[in-house]
């Protein structure tokens, strides 16, 4: 991976390189760029697609608090370096967070946006309890204690290997200031009128950690034209198990724009 140096924090990142419309993709959270990789397989031909490590997770480290405006930031500096003045800006959950954020505070510079499994509010309050508890025993005991759990609300069912290795290895400062601005983000869902571009909402039937809900609150909130896509069966990482009708909507919506 390729790095640069951002608001004061070192941002790991992947460029597809081509000269078509520039996709961003912003991971969610314990997540990597590498949730993607099945999308920039089917976008690559046809656009430039920037996929990157978010502040504790992957290459990029935290080096303190922060906000998910503060990673809204560096999607904006990471474009800067890159010499782009406009994109697609995409993302799932937490990278849904920032994503939105970052058309709030550069519309100019968001031609779309791409929501996979996100939402503008903040945690439901009965989750608050159940996410510390995790957050606690992974602490006390490793990731090898709430592996199985975690995977269960982001992936679904399956053999998830690689990503308990990834976990394993996951400093527990860096995972700390991630779940704090996890959980201490706004609730942005009263500004979502402000957001007029295009907008393409993708969420899975079955995601546990946003209910389909959100989703049709993001669909009826968003100021500029949106359209949402059920992805059956799909849990939170949607693009992950279902890459082909995510996929499929993705590359229908970026026709569409262009």
């Amino acid at each position: 991976m390729e790095t640069a140096h951002i608001n004061g924090t070192t941002i790991a990142y992947k460029d597809s390189g081509g000269p078509g419309p520039v996709v961003m993709l912003s991971h969610g959270f314990l997540m990597d760029h590498s949730m993607f990789d099945a999308q920039v397989d089917a976008l690559r031909t046809q656009y430039r697609v920037i996929t990157w490590d978010e502040r504790g997770f992957g290459g990029t480290k935290a080096t303190g608090e922060f906000t998910y405006w503060d990673s809204a930031r560096d999607v904006l500096g990471l474009m800067d370096h890159l010499g782009i003045h406009a994109a697609i800006v995409g993302g799932m959950s937490q990278g849904g967070f920032l994503s939105l954020r970052t058309a709030l505070l550069a519309p100019d510079r968001v031609k779309a946006l791409i929501l996979i499994d996100t939402q503008a509010g903040t945690e439901a309050p009965e989750t608050i309890e159940p996410y510390n508890q995790l957050h606690a025993a992974w602490l006390e005991h490793g990731a090898v204690a709430v592996q199985d759990v975690i995977a269960s609300i982001i992936l679904g069912p399956g053999s998830w290997d690689e990503w308990y290795a990834k976990w394993s290895v996951l400093q527990p400062e860096q995972f700390s200031l991630a779940f704090n601005c996890l959980m201490h983000r706004d609730d942005i869902t009263d500004r979502l009128a402000e957001i007029k571009c295009p907008a393409l909402i993708i969420h899975g039937t079955d995601d546990v950690a946003i209910p389909m809900e959100k989703a049709e609150l993001l669909r009826s909130g968003l100021g500029g034209e949106s359209s949402l896509v059920a992805i059956q069966g799909g849990p939170h990482a949607a693009n992950m198990t279902h890459p082909e009708p995510v996929n499929a909507a993705i590359v229908q919506f970026l026709e569409k724009l262009s």
